[in-house]
This record gives C-alpha cells, sequence and structure tokens, in this order.
C-alpha cells in the first residue's frame, strides 16, 4: 500500500509553495490536501473551537478550511482522511521559519498538531532574501531530496522535523544539508510609532529579519549560509 501524506500549509491552499511541495512527491503516493482557504501565516498553534469550520471541496482528496494550519490537520486527522496518513507534510513555506520564528510559524504548528496526534511531520520553509523571486521548481527538488533521507528515519513520539531551503541561485551547486539545532536568541523587534490620534496609538512592526544573529552552528547560520538546515524538534 502506498503511503498516505497529508499536506497543508499557512499560505493557503492556492500558495505556489504546497502546488511546489505536491510536484516533488512520487505520483504513486496517496496524497490529501488540506489546508487554508487564504493566508494564515504566522497565526502559531491557535485553533478554532467557538465557531463552525468551513470546508470546501476542491476536488479530489482536496478541501480548503476556513481556519488555521493547526485546524486543517485536527479535521483532516478526524474526518476529512480515510485513515491515519503515515506523515503530516507543511509548506512549502514563503519565508523562512527559523530559531524563534518555530513558535509563532503556522507551518510548523501543523506539524506539531500531527505530532500530538500521533502523526510524524515535516515542516519546510523556503527562507527568501529581499528583491528576489523563488525559483519553486528548485525548491521541489531541493525539498525531495531532503525528503528522501528524513522519511526513512523512524522518530518518536512527539519528535517532528523542521527544514529550511537557502535562497540561493539555481544554477549552483546544490546546496547540502546540515543537522542542526534551532536558535535560542530572540528576533530583532522594533516598531514604527505613528502620530498619536487623541487616546490612540500605533506601532507598525518593524524587525530587521535578514540581520539576525548568525550563531555560530544554529539553523540561522546554516540557512543564511547557503545550506539547508535541519532541525528535529520534539513536543
Amino acid at each position: 500500500m502506498p503511503p498516505l501524506i497529508l499536506l497543508t500549509n499557512d499560505d493557503g491552499i492556492d500558495a505556489a509553495g504546497i502546488q511546489a511541495l505536491e510536484s516533488a512527491l512520487p505520483e504513486t503516493w496517496e496524497c490529501h490536501v488540506v489546508a487554508p482557504t487564504s493566508v494564515m501565516s504566522q497565526c502559531g498553534h491557535r485553533v478554532t473551537t467557538d465557531e463552525p469550520l468551513r470546508v470546501h471541496a476542491r476536488g479530489e482528496n482536496r478541501h480548503a478550511v476556513e481556519g488555521t494550519p493547526a485546524d486543517c490537520v485536527r479535521l483532516a486527522l478526524t474526518h476529512l482522511l480515510p485513515r491515519q496518513p503515515d506523515w503530516v507534510l507543511s509548506g512549502i513555506n514563503e519565508g523562512g521559519n527559523l530559531g524563534a520564528d518555530i513558535y509563532v510559524s503556522g507551518t510548523v504548528a501543523a506539524v506539531r498538531e500531527g505530532a500530538f496526534l500521533g502523526v510524524p511531520g515535516i515542516a519546510l520553509s523556503h527562507f527568501k532574501k529581499r528583491g528576489f523571486d523563488f525559483d519553486w521548481a528548485w525548491a521541489a527538488r531541493c525539498a525531495w531530496e531532503a525528503l528522501e533521507e528524513l522519511l526513512t528515519v523512524q522518530l518518536g513520539r512527539g519528535e517532528h522535523w523542521n527544514i529550511n531551503l537557502p535562497h540561493v541561485s539555481a544554477n549552483d551547486v546544490p546546496p547540502d544539508r546540515v543537522h542542526c539545532e534551532p536558535s535560542q536568541h530572540p528576533l530583532p523587534v522594533s516598531f514604527q510609532p505613528s502620530t498619536p490620534e487623541g487616546d490612540v496609538r500605533e506601532f507598525l512592526y518593524d524587525g530587521d529579519y535578514p540581520n539576525r544573529l548568525r550563531e555560530q552552528g544554529s539553523d540561522i547560520e546554516i540557512c543564511f549560509g547557503g545550506r539547508i538546515s535541519i532541525s528535529k524538534l520534539s513536543l
């Protein structure tokens, strides 16, 4: 019996990244796509419990959910899939999920939810350099090479993987894959205040993501340096 794979993301079911991930998998595998109807980036592990979750059929084995990535996994594993999947794959996210990002990432939350429910998972993200476009065909190839390695590894209960692709030229030598620990340094957070209007003040996030501290050996240093970072996470 071919493996059954649940595909999801936090960029929405129509995002180029999830299409690239689906294209990377063997056609003989049984893949079910259950993903948000719209972008749910940086929603973390938020779940919906106080209102109905609307699900839209998008063709055979495809469902769009008006909810979060964690909602999608919960629904898929309890109602939408014919049996428990062998793996939950989430991504490919349009942007990195490194270090502290792991805790706000909807991409990673999807595989974490799968881990809570006893299904191993892999989150895949693609760091983006400002001013440069993604090459999704290249990303799909790199993702599959990493998946080939990890899908054969037996994980303990609650363990899951986090992969980050670097943003390098597709004409370069294929990047090495490096197993590493997530950075423990905080994001460089800052805000731009607006002119107060009466009792109301506004602050717009203005973090400097590309200049994060590149702690030697961390996922940030590996990915920003042009290699694929692979981190094993656990509940």
